[in-house]
């Protein structure tokens, strides 16, 4: 199996789109499940082979990755009878293009990787239904434009959605059917079974445009089941959040989570940043947190305002001139190289990558959202 994706991977884009040609031209009803524009679905498809082919020899993580797979295809009202379908058109397009490689023993092997895979998928999905719905709706109660182009957003689902701090859920507005476009849950828990979601408008996002723009009060979503491995940290350590633009996020859940835990909460503190103080769009809020809560700092970063009276610089190097950290639990958030380079400098000034917690949901391109579960 390994042999032949090889000879395919140089050629993804055409073998992807030809998956989804040979798929939909002999079950055209299957059209309906997909999202109008397929370039993001067909680079997901691909994610996935790859992740599944060169994770073979990886068992017990590879059923893991699957088992979520199965769970979130529900949302796309995928059927156990669709598997077959499906692993009909890949192994056409697997013999197409690696037919250089391709024979009896090769063909074997893939169907019976499909196979296995597949059964994992439905087995996850079927016992997953048996205690959650497919998706939730939740009509909008409050929409707040902080800045041109970031907006915070309270929903209330129509039954409970059950989540962990720092868990994401994806989104689907009723302007763009089949498209859906995960984004952190930015509280934690509450009574009310309210949530609120952080979302900046992409350029070219038509999911992140459509909350940010079009959205109002009354209006009604769509939510997959909430997702995310970055779990709070352990009852009476440190904690140090990096948060960079709407990075806040799910940080902000950890805190509230943290804060709310113990009668003394360990000592919490949140590195906030942006490009000027203009951008700090929940700032207000989370110092009105910083009142109640002593043990709980907020330190403000501005990277391009010259005249700001607080803590300027890029988040990563503000991280390592206040440091020492280690001994803390860490959760970093943003944009990705912002991310990459805090954990290095993190990881050169001696924290542990066991204590460093991120996440990479799938976000709208071109640029990400958030990182936010234990490193691997």
């Amino acid at each position: 199996m390994k042999e032949s994706f090889a000879v395919i991977e140089p050629v993804a884009d055409k073998a992807a789109a030809y998956f989804y040609g040979r798929l939909f031209a002999q079950n055209p009803h299957l059209r309906a499940m997909f999202p109008p524009a397929m370039d993001t679905q067909r680079d997901r498809l691909f994610g996935a082979l790859t992740r599944i082919v060169w994770s073979l020899d990886s068992l017990d993580g590879l059923s893991s990755f699957l088992g979520r797979l199965g769970r979130d295809h529900r949302r796309y009202g995928v059927l156990p009878e669709h598997y077959t379908t499906v692993g009909d058109a890949l192994l056409a397009t697997v013999r197409r293009f690696a037919a250089e490689v391709w024979s009896p023993e090769v063909e074997a092997a893939w169907r019976a990787a499909y196979t296995a895979a597949a059964d994992i998928m439905i087995a996850s999905a079927e016992e997953d239904s048996r205690t959650s719905p497919a998706w939730w709706t939740a009509e909008v109660v409050g929409h707040e434009l902080r800045t041109p182009d970031i907006a915070v957003i309270t929903l209330r689902p129509d039954e409970r959605l059950p989540y962990l701090p720092g868990q994401y859920v994806n989104v689907q507005t009723a302007r763009w059917p089949r498209v859906w476009r995960p984004f952190s849950i930015a509280n934690a828990p509450r009574r009310d079974n309210t949530l609120r979601l952080h979302v900046r408008a992409v350029p070219g996002g038509w999911v992140s445009t459509a909350l940010v723009e079009h959205t109002r009060i009354g209006d009604t979503l769509t939510l997959g089941a909430p997702v995310g491995t970055m779990t709070p940290p352990s009852p009476g350590r440190d904690v140090l959040c990096v948060a960079g633009g709407t990075g806040l996020a799910p940080l902000k859940a950890i805190v509230e989570h943290v804060l709310a835990s113990d009668s003394r909460p360990p000592r919490v503190r949140l590195l906030y940043g942006a490009r000027t103080s203009r951008e700090l769009y929940d700032l207000p809020d989370l110092m009105r947190m910083r009142s109640r809560v002593p043990r709980f700092e907020v330190v403000p970063v501005v990277s391009r305002e010259p005249s700001y009276g607080g803590e300027r610089g890029r988040l990563p190097e503000v991280v390592e001139r206040l440091r020492p950290w280690a001994g803390h639990e860490v959760y970093v958030c943003g944009p990705d190289d912002m991310v990459e380079e805090t954990i290095l400098r993190l990881q050169r000034g001696g924290v542990p990558p066991a204590d460093i917690h991120r996440d990479r949901p799938h976000v709208e391109r071109p640029r990400g959202v958030c990182s936010h579960a234990r490193s691997t």
